[in-house]
């Protein structure tokens, strides 16, 4: 990544822009939107693996995003979500990783979001050589974040593919500070209260003293 590249690198604050720009196309909420990755899906197919086991990568079922197809997704989730100061790039927690495993599993609602996902990153490289004679993973930052803006705007393929990312993004730690998230961090005494803050914008009083 060239001096250039990192100078465009995208803003939070321009993801979720994106983020709710495609929630209010799709006529629902962001974190509705947000959600989505996460709703149940079919009861299952055939027997599911065993959790104590380390599994390798396309053990439990083939693999079956393309290199170009892989390509194309990793480009467009680290638009999404690159290195700055709240966290790491997408392509270092292997987003794409989580996103070829999901389209490859023979359930239902991941075949489904497979027929979104597929032609949707085949489609993101046409229109990039189209306007700009390169695919998508070779043109500018800048170019990235236009094609981006046009595909908020209620394109169904970027808001199952943020989805997806989002889910796999936030379920590692290091990408926790980002959304403000602790985890399972001990208090070290007595629960001190909601802030201040909080209590005057909710019209509350603090009754209970720790």
């Amino acid at each position: 990544m060239d001096s250039q590249e990192s100078q465009n690198r995208l803003p939070r604050r321009r993801v979720l822009q994106w983020f709710a720009a495609v929630a209010a196309a799709e006529g629902t909420t962001l974190p509705a939107a947000l959600a989505q990755a996460t709703k149940p899906g079919a009861s299952g197919y055939g027997y599911d693996p065993k959790l104590n086991k380390s599994y390798e990568r396309g053990e439990v079922w083939p693999l079956t995003l393309t290199d170009g197809e892989k390509k194309a997704a990793l480009a467009l989730a680290d638009v999404i979500f690159p290195k700055d100061q709240y966290g790491p790039a997408a392509s270092e927690v292997r987003v794409v990783d989580f996103i070829d495993e999901w389209v490859s599993a023979p359930y239902p609602r991941q075949q489904n979001d497979r027929k979104v996902i597929v032609p949707g990153l085949r489609k993101l490289d046409e229109r990039s050589n189209e306007k700009f004679k390169k695919a998508f993973a070779e043109i500018s930052a800048k170019e990235k974040t236009a094609m981006c803006d046009d595909l908020a705007k209620g394109d169904h393929f970027f808001h199952v593919f943020t989805g997806l990312s989002s889910g796999a993004y936030y379920s590692d730690p290091r990408c926790w500070p980002s959304i403000g998230y602790v985890g399972n961090t001990p208090i070290g005494g007595a629960f001190p209260g909601p802030p201040e803050e909080v209590l005057k914008q909710a019209g509350v009083e603090q009754t209970v003293k720790p």
